[in-house]
C-alpha cells in the first residue's frame, strides 16, 4: 500500500498571499477571521471588495468585517498591535468579480497581486433563489470565469479553490456523486445547454425591455421570470443552482493546468466551534422556521419529516476549503468535494419542529413589548394534501398548489395574503421556489472530503484546528445549545 499523503495548513499557510474574491459574505469572512487568528505567518490576504473607490472598499472592510462580533477573539488575540497586524497581512482591494480584470482600477496594486497571489478563493455568489437573472448569471456563471482567467495571469498561483453548492444537483434523489459537471450537461436531458447563448438572451432581453421604456420594476420581474425559466428548461428548480452549475462548467472547460478545487457546502448553518459557537448572520434557509415559530408568527410545519436535511456548519466548511487548498495545490487537476452530514451523520426533517418547540417553550422570545411569547406544538403537514386541507380550514381558501412555505414567508414578513392577488402570486412564487427543499431525498457522497480528512495530521494543534467530520457533531446538543442560541443573539430583532 502507498503511503498516506499526510497536509500541514499551517506549513501551507505560512508566507503565502491568497487573493479571497467576495470577503465580505458570510463564509468569506470565518474564512478571514480564522487564517488571521490561526496562521499569523500568512504572508498577504488580498480582499476584493466591491466599492466605489479605494477608500470605501477599506471602510467595507472595517465595517463588514472587522466591526463584526466574529473578530472578538482576535481582537483580544492581537490586543494594541491589531491594527498594525492587520495593515501588515490585509490589503483590501476595490473591484469586481463581475468585471473582466476583476475590475481592478489600481494597475500597480494589481500588478503586485499578478506577481505575489499563491492561491485564489473564490466566494463570490448570489444565492438568492429568484435573484435577477442578469445578476446571478454576471456573478455566479461569468464572475466563476474572470476570476479564474486573473488566476491564469498570476505567475504562482498553484490552486483556486472555488465554493460552488451540494444543490447544483437540482432535484436528484439517491446517491449524488462528487462528478464535475461537463459543459452542456442538463438534469433533465433536454440538449442544447450552451453558455454563450444565454449571456447573449440575457443582452437581448435587456435591451428589449429598455428598448420599449419598461419601468424597473417591470424589467426586475422579467428578468427574474427569465432565470427560473431557463432553469427549469434545463432542470433546476431555480436561478441560484442553475447558474451555479453553469459557473462549475466554465471553470473545469477553462482552467487548463490550473488546480481547481471545487467545494460544493450543503446547507450552511451557525458555527461549531470557533472562533467561537453559534456565530451567524440573517436568516439562512431552514432557520426561517425557528424565527417564525420563536417570534409567535409560525404554527405549522410542512416537508417531509422522513426526509434528511443536509446541515453543516460553516466553520467546519471553511475548515474544509483550509484542508483542501493544501492539499490540491500545484496538484494540476480538477476535484469535487460534497462538504455535507447526510452521508455520515443524517439529521431527519423530524428534528426540526422538535428543536423548535424544547427551546422556545423553556426559553420564550420576548417581544418589543417585553412580553414573552408562548409558542404551542407545531402542526405538522408532512404533504402537500394535508396543507391544503390546513388552508381550507384556517383561511377559508382552498388554495391548490400553494406551498407552504410560500405562505409562512408571507406571514414572517407580515402580510396578510388573503389581502391582494400580488401578495397570493408573491406566495405562490415562494413556495414554488422552497419546496425542492423541503422534499429533498438526495444524499450526498463524500468520498473525496472523508480522503481530505485522513490526510490531516493527526497529532498535535492540526487535527484540532481544521476539524470538519461531521460525526463528531451531536444534532441535539448543537441545535438546542449553539445554532439556536446563535440564532437568537445575532439574527432576532
Amino acid at each position: 500500500m502507498h503511503k498516506m499523503e499526510v497536509v500541514s495548513v499551517l506549513q501551507y499557510l505560512d508566507n503565502k498571499s491568497i487573493l479571497v474574491i467576495g470577503a465580505a459574505g458570510f463564509l468569506a469572512n470565518i474564512f478571514v477571521e480564522k487564517i488571521l487568528r490561526v496562521a499569523p505567518n500568512v504572508k498577504k490576504l488580498y480582499l476584493l471588495l466591491r466599492a466605489s473607490n479605494e477608500k470605501s472598499a477599506s471602510q467595507r472592510f472595517n465595517d463588514e468585517n472587522l466591526g463584526k462580533d466574529l473578530y472578538r477573539v482576535v481582537k483580544e488575540k492581537y490586543g494594541p498591535n491589531l491594527k498594525q497586524f492587520i495593515s501588515e497581512k490585509v490589503t483590501v482591494v476595490n473591484g469586481d468579480a463581475c468585471l473582466e480584470d476583476l475590475g481592478l482600477h489600481d494597475s500597480d496594486l494589481a500588478l503586485e497581486m499578478i506577481h505575489q497571489v499563491d492561491a485564489i478563493v473564490n466566494l463570490a455568489a448570489i444565492t438568492k433563489f429568484d435573484e435577477r437573472y442578469d445578476v446571478a448569471f454576471g456573478i455566479n456563471t461569468l464572475g466563476a470565469l474572470n476570476v479564474l482567467n486573473f488566476a491564469k495571469r498570476c505567475a504562482k498561483v498553484k490552486i483556486f479553490v472555488h465554493v460552488s453548492t451540494a444543490y447544483v444537483c437540482g432535484e436528484k434523489s439517491g446517491l449524488i456523486m462528487e462528478t464535475p459537471y461537463r459543459m452542456g450537461e442538463t438534469l433533465n436531458g433536454t440538449t442544447g445547454l450552451d453558455i454563450n447563448y444565454e449571456k447573449k438572451l440575457v443582452q437581448e432581453k435587456l435591451d428589449q425591455l429598455q428598448a420599449t421604456g419598461a419601468s424597473p420594476e417591470t424589467i426586475k420581474q422579467s428578468m427574474k421570470d427569465l432565470g427560473l425559466t431557463r432553469a427549469k428548461m434545463y432542470g433546476w428548480p431555480n436561478t441560484y443552482v442553475f447558474t451555479k452549475a453553469m459557473g462549475e462548467m466554465m471553470l473545469g472547460e477553462a482552467r487548463e493546468n490550473i488546480s481547481l478545487a471545487v467545494l460544493r457546502p450543503s446547507i450552511i448553518t451557525s458555527t461549531f466551534k470557533e472562533p467561537f459557537p453559534g456565530w451567524t448572520e440573517g436568516i439562512r434557509t431552514i432557520d426561517s422556521l425557528a424565527v417564525g415559530y420563536g417570534t409567535g408568527k409560525l404554527t405549522c410545519f410542512l416537508g417531509d419529516l422522513n426526509a434528511i436535511s443536509d446541515v453543516m456548519p460553516a466553520d467546519m466548511v471553511v475548515n474544509s476549503m483550509l484542508v483542501a487548498m493544501a492539499a490540491q495545490a500545484g496538484k494540476q487537476k480538477e476535484i469535487i468535494y460534497h462538504v455535507g452530514s447526510s452521508l455520515r451523520n443524517p439529521l431527519k426533517n423530524e428534528k426540526f419542529p422538535k428543536y423548535a418547540y424544547w427551546y422556545f417553550s423553556t426559553k420564550p422570545w420576548t417581544n418589543k413589548d417585553g412580553k414573552p411569547v408562548h409558542v404551542k406544538t407545531l402542526e405538522i403537514l408532512s404533504t402537500m394534501s394535508s396543507f391544503h386541507r390546513y388552508m381550507a380550514i384556517h383561511y377559508s381558501i382552498p388554495l391548490k398548489g400553494l406551498e407552504l412555505l410560500n405562505m409562512l414567508l408571507c406571514k414572517l414578513l407580515e402580510k396578510n395574503f388573503r389581502d391582494s392577488h400580488r401578495t397570493l402570486n408573491f406566495i405562490f412564487r415562494l413556495v414554488d421556489l422552497y419546496k425542492p427543499y423541503l422534499f429533498f431525498y438526495g444524499i450526498f457522497d463524500d468520498t473525496n472530503t472523508a480522503k481530505l480528512q485522513r490526510m490531516l495530521v493527526k497529532t498535535g494543534d492540526e487535527a484540532q484546528m481544521f476539524y470538519f467530520d461531521p460525526k463528531t457533531i451531536n444534532w441535539d446538543d448543537y441545535f438546542l445549545n449553539t445554532h439556536v442560541p446563535g440564532l437568537v443573539k445575532y439574527v432576532f430583532k
